[in-house]
């Protein structure tokens, strides 16, 4: 398999690898344009344009859409995050073309009917409720927010009710205007693809697009703090963030190889210890997310009201022994999860087509395979360690907590406890 990669001349980017063997493919635009490159007066408005893209185009309706990759058999869909929004597709190696038509339809030629905005904006604002009625979803938000007080990436994906009430056909075709060029767009594809044919069809559809400037992206800074929301629920929601590296730093498989072996997975401390030997909650996991310039280690546990008090201390004591006396063997076995995750997930081509896109959009290039699988071999457990005492100790946190809070530390309390 061999990634192939390309520029046109307004700056439009192409990457794709063919999977021989595969009769499907996976295709998709990915656009550098997610909720942190909102205004305040825009938040929320990255992700509604991601729901009228299929409301209907100068070429087809809502319906036809759908019925133009449904009808191959297909699936179509798209997201939103923090710095990009995706659009997608899954079809056979015939339909490959008609796919990126599709998608380079809805992407360029929006209509933005107000009739289907209006019928949109009630989907989102019952998608907006919906999170705020799903605990373990809604206090993620919350914990971003505290994370990054007052800044773009700390606010909410799907952007509160009264700005997403208010949202017109101006201020989505405005956004597309400021982000939706050609040098922020990548073109990605793996699986049954023709790289040639795909640069030919990219060539006609979007080389004609003038290029936009880069809106400038406000740097991210941890701030920390903690943000409590009591409320008569079954469970005690705990959620924790530490501040750590982006994605170009070298440190990120250091930090993920931590969080694995401190909580992502059944053989991991957090799970042995909290869930295992004290039965004190059913979910705990740790986890690592990275953006370009900031990062954070996340846990996240449900607990009882009465127990919730327990689980943070001995989560701060755990991360504190992890610092201690991580282990050579749950150093090996994260880094195997590691691995295995990586390499089992890139033989679907939805996911091998979303990893070319994210490493064309932080590096403008694809590393060798064999590179990345260096570097996470290259941590030792004296990295790991090391790592573990500087978050332990000194890392900037955030807090959230949800429902029957009442015995719950506070973020200064489980300070002092880290300081101990």
């Amino acid at each position: 398999m061999t990634v192939r990669q390309e520029t046109l001349s307004n700056g439009f980017r192409i990457v794709s690898e063919e999977m021989p063997g595969l009769q499907s493919a996976s295709i998709g635009i990915w656009v550098t344009a997610g909720g942190r490159h909102e205004r305040l007066d825009q938040n929320g408005i990255a992700h509604f344009l991601e729901h009228m893209a299929f409301k209907g185009t100068k070429r087809r309706s809502a319906l036809q859409i759908a019925e133009a990759i449904e009808d191959v058999g297909g699936y179509i869909n798209a997201y939103t995050s923090r710095e990009v929004t995706a659009y997608y597709a899954r079809v056979l190696k015939d339909d490959v073309a008609l796919a990126l038509d599709v998608i380079g339809d809805i992407v360029l030629n929006p209509v933005f009917d107000p009739a289907e905005i209006e019928i949109e904006r009630g989907v989102i604002l019952q998608e907006i409720g919906q999170a705020h009625d799903t605990p373990d979803d809604i206090i993620f938000d919350w914990l971003q927010e505290e994370s990054y007080r007052g800044q773009p990436i700390g606010r909410t994906i799907l952007g509160p009710t009264e700005r997403v009430s208010h949202f017109g056909r101006a201020d989505l075709a405005g956004f597309v205007a400021e982000h939706y060029g050609p040098g922020q767009m990548i073109l990605s594809a793996a699986g049954a693809v023709d790289h040639d044919l795909l640069v030919k069809l990219a060539e006609k559809m979007f080389g004609a697009l003038a290029a936009k400037p880069f809106a400038a992206v406000e740097p991210a800074v941890f701030t920390g703090g903690e943000v409590r929301h009591a409320k008569a629920l079954e469970q005690a929601h705990f959620a924790l963030a530490f501040e750590g590296p982006g994605y170009r730093d070298d440190a990120i498989y250091t930090a993920q190889i931590y969080s694995s072996a401190l909580g992502g997975g059944m053989s991991s401390r957090l799970f042995q210890e909290i869930r295992e030997r004290r039965g004190l909650c059913y979910t705990i996991f740790a986890q690592t997310g990275a953006y370009a310039d900031t990062g954070a280690m996340t846990i996240y546990a449900g607990t009882s009201g009465g127990q919730i008090g327990e689980l943070a201390e001995i989560t701060i004591a755990e991360m504190k022994r992890a610092a201690e006396d991580m282990s050579p063997e749950e150093v090996a076995r994260a880094r195997a999860q590691m691995k295995a995750g990586m390499l089992m997930g890139l033989e679907s081509p939805s996911n091998r087509a979303e990893r070319l896109a994210r490493l064309v959009q932080i590096w403008d290039e694809v590393p060798p395979l064999e590179d990345t699988v260096a570097r996470i071999d290259a941590v030792s457990t004296g990295d790991v360690r090391e790592f573990a005492q500087q978050v332990a100790e000194h890392a900037p946190a955030a807090l959230a907590l949800y429902g029957p809070i009442d015995a719950a530390p506070s973020l200064a309390q489980m300070q002092e406890r880290r300081a101990a």
